[in-house]
């Protein structure tokens, strides 16, 4: 058992849930959100704030600016608490209260955007915001989850070995795309140590990130309304897009198994399971027993209670199509996914 001096200390790396006995096929789940910032997001927070300080542009009397939906925000939050920087987060409607009183509740100061911009959506009205932050105060400082090499550094350094290590026959990595931090970090510690392994970006459906057309969402975590920067699709071997009422049923199809997940989780596993069907069929046996493939749990499902785990909002972001018992694996539309290619091993 470790014993730690600061809350930033502590994070449960080695963890996997074998989901072969849900769902079928040998999907591994490697789960990221037991730390006290509750998600993923605390490897890149810890490793653009190293970055920032090496660079000597954080110090005393500091104070962080970030935009995000949620889990940088809190991440941040914790970081900020437990190392005496202040810390303003820049969020927008969609963020879940959980999560906002969360970042209060650690001393952060958080503003909420209410209007999306008309051509940009939230994100680009958070950006805005926080330039004009920026612009008002020299001491604030804005890491740029966005551009900041050290969102998908943290993952190159930490999440890709860890698979590695676990999974030495791996043959296909599903990764959720949001900043694409996680995603970046992955593709390319495989592409450079272990290229035989494809690399499947998910994506939700109403998300530019990869050229689709723009919709309402209505989950904070995955998607973007604007390009990230840090992108390289070069670097992905596919494409999938998940409709949001799909991510809500195998959030809950989880949940009646004991396993409590957000959205993003529930997003990554259903276009996991969506690709290997498409694949490898939904029947036992044959090559898709060879498979072994893994996915990432951003982060756990307790600030979502108010949300996909609640039928009202359900019902009224997704209608009943929400509500159903369906398990997420049904065949994909026509266009639901760029680039796939059977594996060759």
């Amino acid at each position: 058992m470790p014993v730690i001096s600061a809350s930033h200390e502590f994070d449960v790396s080695d963890l996997f849930v074998n989901l072969q006995p849900l769902f079928g096929h040998r999907l591994f789940l490697k789960v990221e959100g037991f730390n006290f910032a509750g998600s993923i997001k605390l490897k890149a927070a810890r490793e653009m704030i190293a970055q920032a300080e090496a660079a000597g542009v954080l110090g005393p009397g500091s104070t962080l600016v970030e935009s995000s939906s949620g889990n940088m925000g809190v991440a941040l939050a914790v970081l900020a608490a437990s190392r005496g920087f202040r810390f303003l987060c820049v969020t927008d409607s969609r963020c879940n209260a959980v999560t906002r009183r969360t970042m209060e509740s650690l001393g952060a100061e958080v503003h909420v955007i209410t209007e999306p911009h008309e051509t940009e959506g939230f994100l680009g009205a958070r950006i805005r915001h926080v330039k004009a932050l920026l612009a008002d105060d020299d001491k604030r400082v804005w890491l740029n989850q966005y551009l900041s090499p050290g969102n998908w550094m943290a993952h190159y350094r930490t999440t890709a070995p860890a698979v590695a290590r676990q999974f030495p026959d791996l043959n296909v990595l599903f990764v959720g795309a949001g900043t694409t931090g996680t995603l970046m970090g992955c593709a390319r510690y495989f592409r450079e140590r272990r290229p035989s392994v494809r690399v499947v970006a998910v994506d939700s459906v109403g998300s530019v990130t990869f050229g689709g057309p723009p919709a309402t969402r209505h989950i904070p975590g995955l998607g973007t309304s604007v390009r990230p920067p840090l992108l390289d699709a070069s670097l992905v071997d596919a494409v999938v897009h998940v409709p949001e009422a799909a991510t809500v049923r195998t959030c809950r199809r989880l949940m009646r198994h004991g396993y409590s997940f957000g959205g993003s989780t529930g997003t990554a596993v259903t276009g996991a399971l969506r690709w290997l069907t498409e694949h490898y069929g939904d029947g036992a046996g044959g090559v898709r027993e060879r498979v072994t493939a893994v996915t990432i749990s951003p982060d756990l499902g307790e600030r979502y209670m108010e949300t996909i785990y609640h039928d009202e909002w359900v019902r009224d972001a997704f209608g009943p199509d929400g509500l159903s018992d369906d398990t997420g694996t049904e065949a994909f539309p026509a266009g639901f996914a760029a680039g796939l290619g059977a594996l060759t091993n």
